[in-house]
């Protein structure tokens, strides 16, 4: 059986879909899932990765682990408690959902050390282990839903710099190889989209999938962050404007760790907004 935290989020959601598919028993697990967010046959178990406690009884008869980093609040997991956790319960194996952070930002408290500090955890779990880690997700984009729908803009800083963010699918995607299959213990991998896409090209390709124009309005740096200090920390919010105003090479790099593991290119920006129109008609 195979545990994956984070169940109801982009990465676990698909994640759930593609091991259920591959005929793999799975319990899937977050602080609020219900029997109506997993597929036919998955066990859903309500659980908190900042509560090891709760996550025992989860683990119960587990071989392999899927653990989301903890997000916002993977400062307040404790890392060790859940592996030692998942060991008790018959784990073997864990792949880490962790952060491109770790190596473009290290200095960042928000970005990179707390990251940092969870991998270190998994690494002297004594489990096999994998880290995935992915730069800006493409769903990042579901921010944009509520004015591409009622009014067809988007408005975003930064218009003209490209990353190439990952469609988390194909997050999922390596996720359930390295769960399922040899040959990926001790593997980090970094993963990207195929090429740099700027946020102006964005707002283009949510049109294209429309069949619409959609509008882009670039907001200074000064006007995106008040609007993102409403919902976000500041120090998250100075540090992601870092990385889409004046991104590290490492962050603009494209790796070809997707390819590698899955055997094909990553997908683009564009079918990730083919395959998710619904949310902003």
């Amino acid at each position: 059986m195979i545990v994956v935290t984070g169940a109801t989020g982009n990465v676990g959601r698909s994640l759930v879909r593609k091991l259920v598919a591959a005929g793999e028993r799975v319990t899937a697990t977050s602080r609020g899932i219900s029997v109506a967010d997993v597929p036919e046959g998955v066990l859903a178990r309500r659980a908190d990765l900042t509560d090891a406690a709760s996550l025992r009884p989860v683990f119960d008869g587990a071989s392999a682990l899927f653990l989301q980093n903890g997000g916002p609040t993977a400062h307040l997991m404790p890392t060790a408690e859940v592996l030692e956790a998942a060991a008790a319960g018959g784990v073997k194996k864990v792949v880490l959902l962790s952060s491109q952070g770790v190596v473009t930002r290290p200095d960042s408290a928000s970005h990179g050390q707390v990251a940092h500090a969870v991998e270190e955890a998994v690494r002297a779990s004594g489990l096999e282990w994998t880290v995935l880690r992915p730069g800006g997700f493409a769903s990042n984009t579901y921010a944009w839903a509520e004015p591409v729908r009622t009014s067809r803009t988007v408005a975003a800083p930064f218009g003209d710099v490209g990353l190439p963010v990952v469609d988390p699918d194909d997050i999922a995607a390596v996720a359930a190889v390295a769960l399922r299959s040899g040959g990926h213990a001790g593997a980090v991998y970094e993963l990207t989209g195929p090429a740099l896409i700027t946020p102006r090209q964005q707002a283009a390709a949510l049109g294209d999938a429309l069949g619409e124009p959609v509008g882009f309005v670039e907001l200074s740096r000064e006007a995106a962050r008040a609007m993102m200090t409403a919902f976000m920390p500041e120090p998250v919010v100075d540090t992601t404007l870092s990385i889409l105003g004046a991104p590290t090479e490492a962050e603009r790099r494209i790796s070809p760790d997707v390819e590698r593991v899955l055997g094909r290119a990553p997908r683009a920006y564009a079918e990730w907004a083919l395959r998710n129109v619904e949310a902003f008609r």
